[in-house]
C-alpha cells in the first residue's frame, strides 16, 4: 500500500477493554489528514464498529474476516451460540482476565495457511484480549452510516465464513471471498490490498463528485 502512495498507519491497541481500544482508534484518526479508510481484522472489526455515530473523518470501513456486530449484540453471545471454532476451543484465561491462544491452536487453526515458522513467531507476540470485551454490548454500529467492504475468508477456523457472510450481507458491504484462513492479510495479502484499494478509490471518486457538485452549485 505504501509503495502505491497510500499513507498507512497501523496502530497498536491495548486490548484492555473495548473502550480503551476505541479511544486509541480515535486518537489515531485525529492525526490523519483527509478522509480515512479504516481496516479491521478479527476483533479489530469490533473496534471500528464501536465508533458508532461519531465516526468523523472515516470514509469507509474494510472488514477482513472481522466481527461486524449490530446494536444490542455482544461477542460473548455470538460466540456462545454454537460450538467453539477450532481456533478458540481451548482459550487460556489468565488470573488477570485476559484470553490467550495456546500455540498448538494458534499455529494449527488461527494461523492456518501461514508458514508454520512464521505462525509460531506470530503466536509468540500475541497480545492477551480482556475477557470484558466479550461482554460489551454494541451500540449503534458505525457500519450503518459508513460505506463498507468485506473480505470473507473461506477457510477461516476462528470466525466461521457463514458468520462473515451474514455480517457482510446485513451491512450491505461490497464483498469478496478468498481461499484463506483467518490471517488473510498474511496468507493472501494481494486480495486484501486490492479490497482496500477498491475502498480508497470509491472514497476518492465520492470526494471528487462532491467537489464537482459544490462547484456547480
Amino acid at each position: 500500500m505504501q509503495a502505491d502512495g497510500y499513507t498507512v498507519t497501523a496502530p497498536q491497541f491495548p486490548e484492555t477493554s473495548l473502550a480503551a481500544d476505541v479511544a486509541r482508534l480515535r486518537q489515531v484518526l485525529r492525526r490523519q489528514t483527509g478522509p480515512s479508510v479504516v481496516v479491521g481484522h478479527s476483533y479489530g472489526g469490533q473496534i471500528m464498529t464501536a465508533l458508532g455515530t461519531d465516526a468523523d473523518g472515516v470514509a469507509a470501513l474494510v472488514y477482513v474476516a472481522a466481527f461486524g456486530l449490530d446494536e444490542g449484540e455482544s461477542l460473548g453471545a455470538l460466540l456462545g451460540g454454537g460450538p467453539p471454532a477450532p481456533a478458540l476451543a481451548h482459550l487460556i484465561v489468565d488470573e488477570q482476565g485476559f484470553a490467550w491462544l495456546p500455540e498448538e491452536d494458534f499455529v494449527g487453526h488461527f494461523a492456518a495457511g501461514v508458514d508454520s515458522d512464521r505462525a509460531r513467531v506470530l503466536c509468540a507476540v500475541q497480545q492477551g484480549l480482556s475477557m470484558s470485551t466479550f461482554e460489551d454490548v454494541m451500540g449503534v454500529p458505525a457500519w450503518k452510516s459508513v460505506p463498507c467492504f468485506y473480505l470473507v475468508a473461506l477457510g477461516d477456523e476462528a470466525l466461521p465464513p457463514d458468520a462473515q457472510r451474514m455480517f457482510a450481507q446485513r451491512m450491505g458491504a461490497r464483498t469478496v471471498e478468498a481461499s484463506s484462513g483467518h490471517l488473510a492479510m498474511i496468507s493472501h495479502p494481494a486480495e486484501v490490498a486490492a479490497l482496500i484499494k477498491d475502498a480508497a478509490e470509491v472514497v476518492q471518486r465520492s470526494s471528487s463528485e462532491s467537489a464537482a457538485v459544490a462547484q456547480h452549485a
